[in-house]
């Protein structure tokens, strides 16, 4: 599609991510101040509207004293210090809302308008139903920590914080496919492939970061590069649960291990991946620059994790470090965009979607 034509469109996917990175990096303050659970109802539409009045601030209150978590471990709170935690939730929940809106009316009054490509449509849906399914997921997550948990179910977590990064690669996707091709999407399928196969591994990494916040992992072992005196922990203290795949969901010492290798993993793929890129691409074309600027946030992240974990994840450093995953996956995903070639038809679809919008 034309640049120009496609300004609007570009500009109001980029507004949407970055709408979805806020609400990741505030969805990790509320884990990390032990907000998550101050809610406990779900009401889409009248749960806009905050407390206006000390009765209903003290009828919420009320609401939250029932949970285990009030009962366990906040018991004897007061009112201020439950205002706190509860705004933090508040904001997250009406951040997420506020991502629906903005995607929803703009893209209808785009299709309207004959704006967006028919090769784009069916994506741009599949995002929104992403987003809605999200929304649904927020609340299983929440609810599982309103009965026999003090916190949330650290695999719904998880989940939650990787689908939302999904539906965050796919908006940083879809946005930069609205750009002129570059010469870059001519390179050998071997850097697309490696490109594709570091988003992949980036939002395993994330889905393994999300158990070891989940189970406050980052808590223990707080020492680096060895872990419990080994850089490899004794296999009887890694797979002491049963049946063994357990561990690599329950088992805190496996998951926080699990978490630093991939760590290694994903750095050392990077690597190999610039090294690729440098001995094969014209430099002209900045792939090579993209490349070296993905390999630097990653060597960036993994000293922000090593810092966030000898520290005992104090919460200015637990943020950076969640931003800073997000910086990777957004670098990456527009790496790998640039070596992925536009569908032949694209040219005539965006055309025809900029004749339409002209009439």
């Amino acid at each position: 599609m034309a640049s120009d034509a496609s300004r609007p469109v570009r500009l109001w996917l980029w507004c949407v991510a970055a709408l979805v990175f806020l609400t990741v990096v505030v969805g990790g303050a509320t884990r990390l101040t032990e907000s998550g659970l101050s809610i406990v109802e779900w009401r889409p539409v009248t749960g806009m509207v905050p407390p206006l009045s000390q009765a209903e601030w003290a009828a919420e209150f009320e609401k939250y004293k029932v949970i285990p978590q009030y009962e366990l471990v906040n018991r004897g709170m007061s009112l201020d210090d439950f205002k706190v935690i509860y705004w933090w939730e508040w904001v997250h929940r009406i951040l997420g809302r506020l991502i629906g809106v903005a995607f929803l009316l703009p893209f209808l009054w785009f299709l309207w308008r004959g704006a967006i490509a028919p090769g784009m449509r069916a994506g741009l849906v599949v995002i929104f139903i992403l987003g809605a399914v999200q929304g649904g997921v927020g609340w299983w997550m929440v609810a599982s920590g309103l009965a026999d948990r003090i916190h949330v179910s650290h695999d719904r977590l998880a989940f939650h914080f990787t689908l939302a990064c999904v539906i965050y690669a796919a908006l940083i996707w879809t946005a930069a496919r609205l750009l002129p091709a570059t010469a870059a999407a001519a390179a050998p399928v071997r850097l697309r492939v490696g490109a594709i196969v570091i988003v992949v591994l980036t939002l395993v990494q994330f889905f393994l970061g999300a158990l070891v916040a989940g189970l406050r992992a980052g808590l223990i072992y707080n020492t680096w590069p060895l872990m419990d005196d080994r850089f490899i922990p004794r296999s009887a203290d890694l797979f002491f649960a049963s049946p063994v795949w357990l561990n690599f969901v329950e088992n805190a010492m496996t998951v926080q291990f699990n978490h630093r290798m991939a760590g290694y993993v994903l750095l050392l793929v990077a690597l190999v991946h610039l090294f690729d890129v440098w001995r094969t691409q014209d430099r002209g074309e900045g792939t090579l620059g993209w490349a070296t600027a993905l390999t630097l946030a990653m060597v960036a992240q993994v000293g922000l994790g090593v810092l966030t974990l000898i520290h005992h994840v104090p919460i200015d450093l637990a943020l950076l470090h969640q931003a800073g995953a997000l910086v990777v996956l957004t670098i990456s995903v527009l790496h790998a965009e640039r070596l992925t070639p536009r569908r032949a038809a694209q040219a005539d679809e965006a055309k025809a979607a900029l004749d339409a919008r002209s009439v």
